[in-house]
């Protein structure tokens, strides 16, 4: 996994989301916002084990929106963009389980401090202003997932890299705000303590990118009913407990609550195979009908987070990290071909040129 890659990743979800009612909601609040929110709506972004969080969504709208705005290049917008990632996954990954346990959303919570970051390195913020612009992001964060199933889970994402884009601009205009002074407070509301944003780590290899436009924690029951397709009767499905926080819906009413419902997810893949974007437009009765009656979903401790177990008439499969995974990364062609689902062919090379005006590639994706 490299950053073009991914970046490129998130520039197809943005295209494909930027006509979702959240996404044209989200414009009456400003470009960041907007763009962050329609790279997020679909679920169907990148995501980061590690700290179950989705480390390009607030990072790389940060990135281009500021880049553009300050007339500079695709290749400085992706390597702000990668100082966003990284900081961003280092929070997320030291802070995790304790916010998802607590009802947090990690990729809101963490995603001011990685587009802070971001728009710092687009500002050139020196050391000390850089940790001032992380604490002011520190600050601002916040984000539940109680929004999941709802449009509140991509906007609050919006909302967060606006917030850090906006802690990056203070901080360039002379705000301060000690980082230790921010850090020790994050950690008595939170629980937990954020790391001060430092070298870059490489989160990057540990990214996922999706095959699927639903929950990551849900990808190894889907994995796992495309083996078992054809079974009949009872169909159990075991899965570690944050999957179960993460996809806690059994039942369902529409196309957002059903990216977040392993029973349904689980139905609709042995009866039709894995879900496209397209099929969240709304909710397939005989899916549902198919999770109520037929399949059970139970937290097993024993379980690895992206691993899912399930047994139906008589036949177990078992996945330990499903596809898009760092070790079962997408094929070439098949990313191309989610992009192409996405975007068509107006991403075509995008990246090839790191003297490309950052501008262009708002355009290309539609947000502009």
């Amino acid at each position: 996994m490299d950053y073009p890659t991914a970046l490129l990743d998130w520039l197809a979800c943005a295209a494909g989301g930027r006509q979702d009612p959240a996404a044209v909601a989200a414009r009456e609040t400003g470009p960041v916002a907007a763009a962050a929110t329609a790279g997020h709506v679909l679920d169907y972004d990148d995501t980061y084990l590690p700290g179950l969080a989705h480390l390009s969504a607030p990072t790389a709208p940060a990135a281009l929106v500021v880049a553009a705005e300050l007339g500079r290049s695709a290749g400085e917008a992706l390597a702000a963009y990668g100082a966003g990632f990284e900081a961003m996954g280092a929070f997320a990954a030291a802070v995790h389980p304790t916010l998802y346990e607590r009802g947090w959303h990690p990729t809101a919570v963490c995603g001011t401090m990685g587009a802070a970051v971001a728009s710092g390195a687009l500002l050139g913020l020196e050391r000390e202003r850089m940790r001032c612009a992380a604490a002011l992001g520190l600050l601002r964060a916040g984000g539940l997932r109680a929004a999941f199933g709802s449009h509140g889970k991509s906007l609050q994402v919006g909302l967060a890299a606006a917030a850090g884009v906006e802690a990056g601009r203070l901080a360039a205009a002379g705000a301060r705000v000690p980082f230790e002074r921010a850090a020790d407070g994050f950690e008595t509301a939170f629980g937990a303590r954020p790391p001060e944003p430092g070298p870059a780590g490489r989160a990057i290899e540990d990214n996922w990118i999706k095959p699927w436009p639903c929950c990551l924690q849900s990808h190894g029951a889907i994995e796992a009913a495309m083996g078992a397709r054809g079974a009949e009767g009872a169909v159990q499905v075991r899965v570690h407990p944050v999957s179960l926080q993460a996809a806690g819906y059994d039942d369902v009413a529409d196309g957002l609550e059903a990216k977040f419902s392993i029973p349904y997810l689980t139905a609709f893949t042995l009866l039709h195979g894995p879900p496209r974007a397209s099929d969240f437009r709304g909710v397939d009765e005989e899916a549902r009908r198919l999770a109520a009656k037929d399949v059970e979903v139970r937290a097993d401790h024993s379980l690895l987070e992206s691993e899912a177990i399930l047994t139906a008439d008589g036949v177990e499969v078992r996945v330990e990290a499903a596809q898009g995974s760092p070790g079962r990364p997408l094929s070439a062609e098949a990313h191309a071909a989610k992009l192409e689902e996405l975007a068509g062919h107006r991403l075509d090379g995008a990246l090839d040129d790191p003297d490309r005006p950052a501008a262009e590639l708002l355009d290309a994706a539609g947000l502009r």
